[in-house]
Order: structure tokens, then C-alpha cells, then sequence
């Protein structure tokens, strides 16, 4: 009874979606306050129908109901509590349905605290919001229904995949989806405005926080999906620039350049084309990577479905929501009002030049990845784009990027003043020389380029300060009253200084990483021993367990360094009797930032087992760097400014709307 109540309220869910999707539209259009009003009860009943719907498919996993399909192929009674729900979204049906539970969830919110929004603007953004949400709802119901049940219901079920079954993939979709999804509020208020033609520095300051919502998602899910494929696919790489992993990138880095366009057109009032350009194409590019992972096209360890009939359907809804977003992007956009000028050596020049090469980035891995689809589909034949053309086209555009980015919050807005801000930067270029001398010293060779990448990253990081030091006037005044000052700053303003410094300290850690990484793949017997960097693995022998759906093995090493015992690491393989398959589970040790990784191979005929052994050197800056940009964007988001949004605008004639400030 439970799968059925689940399934009615997804068919409710629909019903509500499609009269929000036509009488606020029909509202705006005529102006009907009665009809425009619909949008937000709608919009809330909508997600309680699709949250009653989603409790009751993991209720259907929490108590092993086999007599779900969705349930008795994707768990099993003897799996562990949190497998049992994360195998709800670890799978197809379920994963789409927390798609459109948060997609449901966004527009809820947007209802419940758009207060400050113009009934207009409201009801058009709800109502576009809408149609996203019943297409892929009809998706569901249609290709993808989760609660189809089996006649005489099985005893068993058939388990979760069991690279699956970890902490990491446990977070890393909800993490994930949050910030793909939370993208379409940004494409519904673009959309919204083309359809009002009414966009200005207020739709900027409006669509800026559900922007950087997602994007903070979107950071840390790529994050946790990179940290995932390093430590449980036991090759030890944290990018691979799989097609599925790439479709992921490429949102956020237009939502990265969305973000920083929106700025400059609330304070300039300009940029309105391009920021709307970029809002359709960031959600347009989440949409091209759920088109990729389940539609079988790729065959990635990341994708969920391989069924064709799925795969039109969703390239149905890229038409229509791509198509359509551009094609009226093309109407409309000539007949927007541009903004202020600006001098191309000011604030909003270096945002523009952030953008040039946030896009360009994007562009290359969007071609890289999709070309070889192309390709196939035109010739028959198959090529891959690998790690050497993106590390190759990808890798130089950030250069100028890291170079530029300490500038930009040190340059005035509308016309700025270059060798004024370079002066406030010497002490970030000094320490970056510094950085470059001591590793050229260390490192006694070795590629050339690593050291002026670590130079390159380290004034990033002390460049992203350099602002806040200068506002605070740390080193001018006594500290009680630069801790006063410091105090005062905007949020945002160090939202963005830690999100810089974020982003120079993910770039540490993979140069650091790439270069001075050390792998070794050995056989070893029992008490053998294998010398990595400054440790000693001596291999002591074989040992077996039971867990709870699976049967382990596990290889015991003691690490030794000068001779004293410092770990002892245990790498495994697992057995997954019911599914048949078997996992890796690498051992980490970690000191400090950097990490020692085992992995097991296959076992020799002559009784030895293969081994695979690195040593990853400030590796975990990787992944700090990431969780400190997303802080960066907390504390943004936590601005008062961003939180109270602008003023509601008076109301004039239709066409373009004048400055709101």
C-alpha cells in the first residue's frame, strides 16, 4: 500500500505542476493578481505531494518491501541501515525522483520567501519552474516509474551495486543534485524576465543568492565525487576527465562565471545579455550531463541507465527547455536596454576577463567531451579524447585566471587603477617568488613548470587576502581596531577572499600531487617488504571477514619510518556473494596533508599479491580547497545583503526596466 500511495501523489504531484505551469503564465500575461496567486500554494503542494511520494519509496527500502521492482534489484535485507536509504537515489528511478524532489523543493522556497518579488516576475518564475517539474515527473511516470511491483513478491533482493555502497556515494548525489537542480532557478528567472522583457540590476541582486546556493552545493559534489573515485576505485586517481565527470564540471563553471557576471550587472547594471546567456546555459549544461548519464550514450562506471526509450525522452526535454530558453533568448535579447560603460581597466573588466576564460574552460571541455559522441553518431567511428588534450587545452586557461584574480578585488569599480593594485600585491608576488626559489631548491630538478605553478598558486592564496588586509589595515593600526574593521566587512567581501584562497589551494595540491606523486606496483609474500618515499610496508599476511552482505579479505601492512612502526594498513577486496561482483577498498594513511595509499591486486600463482602502492604529496589540499571555497560562498550567501535581496521595484510600463538603485 505504501508504493501506492507514493505513486498517486507523483500523479498528483503532476497535476499540480501543469496548473502552476499555465495559470500564473496566463496570470502575468493578463496581469490577473487571482490567477498569478495560484503559483504559491501550488508550488507548495506540489513538493509535499513529491516529498510524500519520496518518504514512501524509502520507507519501501527501509523495510525490504521485495515486491517494489525498484527494491528487490537495488537492496537486500542483510545491508546496512544507510545503504538501505542511500540505495534510494542509488539507482535510476529513485535518483530521478530526488531530482525532482529538490527541483520541487526550490521552487517551495522560492514561493514561500519571494515575497520581495514583483507578482509578475514571481508568477513567471514559478510557472516556468513548473514545466521543468512536470516534464521530468511525466519522465518518471512514463519511463521510470519506481513503484512497479512484482507479483508474489521475492524473499531477496538482489543488493545495491556494491561500489555503491559507501559514506561517500551516500552524500555525493543528494550534494550533487542539489546544485544541478538548484541551477534551474536561475535559468526559470532568466526565462521569467525574456518573457516580461523586464531585466536590470534588481533581477541580478534577486537570481544571485539561488545562484550561489547551488553553486555551493555544486562545489562540494564534485568534490565529494572526486574524493569517492580516489579512495574506492582503488586506481588512486582523483580526475580521470571521465565524460560523466566532465559533465559535471562544465555547470560549474559557468555557474562559477554566472556568478561573477551577476555581480558586475547588480553594481553596473551592466552585462544583462551575457548574464542571462550564462544562466540558461549553466542549467542547459546540467541538463546535457542527466542526458549523458542516463541515456546510455556513455558507458562510465557514473551512469545509472542504458535503456534508449529514456534516453529520447530526455533529449525531448532538451529540446524543448534548451531550444526553447535559447530561441527566446534570441527574440528578446536585441531588444534589451544595455547598462553602464566601464573602463576595460576597472572591477568589472577583471570579472569580464574572469568570464572570457571561465567560458573558454567550459567550451573546451564541453567539445572534448561530446566530439567523439559526435563522431560516432556521424561516422560509425569510435575515438576517445583523453587526460593529455584537456590537461593540455584545460590547464593554460587557468593560468591567467589565478594570475588576474587577486586584481580584481583591488581595482575600482567602473575605472580601476592597474599599478595601484599591483603595489598592494608585491608582498604577494614576494612570497610567491620565495615559494618558487625554496621549491626549485628542494626539488633539484624535475619538471620546470611545477615550481612557477607553485609560485602561481601561493599568490593566488596570498593575493585572495590582500584586499581584506588592505580594508582591515592589519598592519597599519592596533589590532583591537582592525578587528573592529575587520568585524565590519560585508560577508561578501570575505566570502570571495576565502573562495579565492580556496581555489589557489585546490591548485596546490594538484601540482603537487602530479609532479611529485610516487607510485609503485610490487608482488610481495608474506613478510616481504617494499620501500615508498621515506616508508617501509613490510607485507604480514592474509586475513578474512564476514560483513554484513559480504565476504572480505584483507592484506595487513606494517609502515615503518627510521625504523619505528608508525600504522598499520589494512587494504581489502570484498566479496559481494549476492550480486557476484567484488570492490577494492584502498588503506589510507595520512600525515599531515599529504597520503600514503595502498591497493590490493589479484593474487599470483606463486602466492604472492600484486600491490599497488603511492605516496601523494598535500593531496587532501585538493579536496580542502574545494570545502574552503564553498565556506567562501556560505559566509556570501550569509550577507545580509544577499539574504534581504533588493527592494521591490515600482511598477512602470512594460519594456525594459530602468536602474532599481
Amino acid at each position: 500500500m505504501i508504493a501506492e500511495i507514493g505513486h498517486y501523489a507523483l500523479v498528483l504531484a503532476l497535476g499540480l505542476a501543469i496548473i502552476q505551469g499555465v495559470a500564473p503564465l496566463i496570470g502575468a500575461r493578463l496581469r490577473d493578481d487571482t490567477l498569478m496567486a495560484v503559483a504559491g500554494p501550488t508550488a507548495l503542494g506540489q513538493f509535499a505531494f513529491i516529498a510524500i511520494s519520496f518518504a514512501a519509496l524509502t520507507a519501501c527500502y527501509i523495510q525490504s518491501d521485495f515486491s517494489v521492482v525498484n527494491v528487490y534489484e537495488n537492496s537486500h535485507s542483510a545491508k546496512p541501515l544507510i545503504y538501505k536509504i542511500s540505495g534510494v537515489w542509488g539507482n535510476h528511478e529513485g535518483s530521478m525522483l530526488l531530482w525532482v524532489l529538490i527541483l520541487a523543493l526550490f521552487g517551495a522556497l522560492v514561493a514561500a520567501f519571494g515575497g520581495n518579488l514583483p507578482a509578475t516576475l514571481k508568477a513567471n518564475v514559478l510557472g516556468v519552474q513548473s514545466w521543468i517539474a512536470a516534464a521530468f515527473v511525466a519522465f518518471i511516470l512514463g519511463t521510470s516509474n519506481p513503484f512497479l511491483r512484482i507479483v508474489g513478491g521475492p524473499l531477496e533482493g538482489r543488493d545495491l551495486n556494491p561500489i555503491l555502497q559507501d559514506i561517500g556515494l551516500a552524500v555525493h548525489p543528494p550534494l550533487l543534485y542539489i546544485g544541478y537542480v538548484g541551477l534551474s532557478i536561475s535559468f526559470s528567472f532568466a526565462v521569467a524576465a525574456l518573457i516580461e522583457g523586464r531585466i536590470d540590476a534588481a533581477w541580478a541582486r534577486w537570481v544571485r543568492p539561488w545562484t550561489l546556493t547551488a553553486w555551493l552545493f555544486l562545489t562540494l559534489g564534485v568534490a565529494m565525487g572526486s574524493y569517492w573515485a580516489y579512495y574506492e576505485l582503488g586506481w588512486g586517481g582523483w580526475w580521470f576527465w571521465d565524460p560523466v565527470e566532465n559533465a559535471s564540471l562544465m555547470p560549474w563553471l559557468a555557474a562559477t562565471a554566472l556568478l561573477h557576471s551577476a555581480v558586475v550587472m547588480e553594481k553596473r547594471n551592466a552585462l544583462k545579455v551575457w548574464t542571462v546567456l550564462l544562466a540558461i546555459l549553466a542549467f542547459s549544461l546540467s541538463l546535457i550531463g542527466t542526458f549523458l548519464v542516463r541515456s546510455g550514450v556513455l558507458t562510465s562506471v557514473h551512469t545509472f541507465a542504458s535503456d534508449p526509450s529514456r534516453g529520447v525522452f530526455i533529449l525531448a526535454i532538451l529540446i524543448l527547455f534548451i531550444g526553447g530558453g535559447l530561441a527566446l533568448y534570441a527574440w528578446r535579447a536585441p531588444t534589451l536596454k544595455q547598462g553602464g560603460l566601464f573602463a576595460p581597466i576597472s572591477r568589472e573588466g577583471a570579472l569580464v576577463f574572469n568570464n572570457l576564460f571561465l567560458t573558454a574552460a567550459c567550451a573546451t571541455v564541453f567539445v572534448g567531451t561530446l566530439y567523439p559522441l559526435a563522431i560516432e553518431a556521424l561516422t560509425g567511428a569510435k575515438i576517445s579524447v583523453g587526460a593529455p588534450f584537456f590537461n593540455l587545452t584545460f590547464g593554460p586557461l587557468f593560468v591567467p585566471i589565478l594570475l588576474v584574480m587577486p586584481f580584481g578585488p583591488l581595482l575600482a569599480w567602473k575605472r580601476g587603477d592597474a599599478l595601484g593594485a599591483a603595489q598592494r600585491l608585491i608582498s604577494a608576488a614576494a612570497m610567491a617568488l620565495v615559494a618558487m626559489a625554496v621549491t626549485f631548491a628542494i626539488a633539484g630538478g624535475g619538471p620546470v613548470l611545477a615550481p612557477f605553478g607553485i609560485g602561481l598558486a601561493v599568490f593566488a592564496m596570498v593575493g585572495a587576502m590582500a584586499d581584506l588586509i588592505e580594508r582591515t589595515a592589519v598592519m597599519r593600526v592596533a589590532p583591537a581596531v582592525a578587528l573592529t574593521r575587520a568585524r565590519g566587512l560585508p560577508r561578501s567581501a570575505w566570502g570571495t577572499a576565502i573562495a579565492h584562497f580556496g581555489i589557489g589551494l585546490t591548485m596546490l595540491g594538484i601540482i603537487c600531487e602530479s609532479t611529485w606523486g610516487i607510485e609503485r606496483i610490487v608482488s610481495l609474500k608474506p613478510n616481504e617488504a617494499v620501500t615508498v618515499s621515506s616508508y617501509d610496508l613490510t607485507f604480514d599476511g592474509m586475513i578474512s571477514r564476514d560483513g554484513p552482505n559480504y565476504r572480505q579479505v584483507s592484506a595487513k601492512f606494517t609502515v615503518r619510518q627510521g625504523g619505528n612502526v608508525i600504522e598499520v594498513m589494512e587494504p581489502s577486496k570484498r566479496n559481494f556473494t549476492t550480486r557476484e561482483t567484488s570492490t577494492t577498498e584502498a588503506a589510507l594513511m595520512t600525515r599531515g596533508a599529504s597520503q600514503l595509499y595502498v591497493s590490493l591486486g589479484d593474487a599470483n600463482p606463486d602466492g604472492s599479491i600484486a600491490v599497488r602502492i603511492y605516496h601523494k604529496p598535500l593531496v587532501l589540499f585538493i579536496w580542502l580547497g574545494a570545502v574552503v571555497m564553498a565556506f567562501g560562498g556560505l559566509l556570501s550567501l550569509t550577507d545580509r545583503r544577499l539574504r534581504v535581496g533588493a527592494p521591490k521595484p515600482a511598477r512602470k510600463s512594460r519594456g525594459t526596466l530602468q536602474p532599481a538603485e
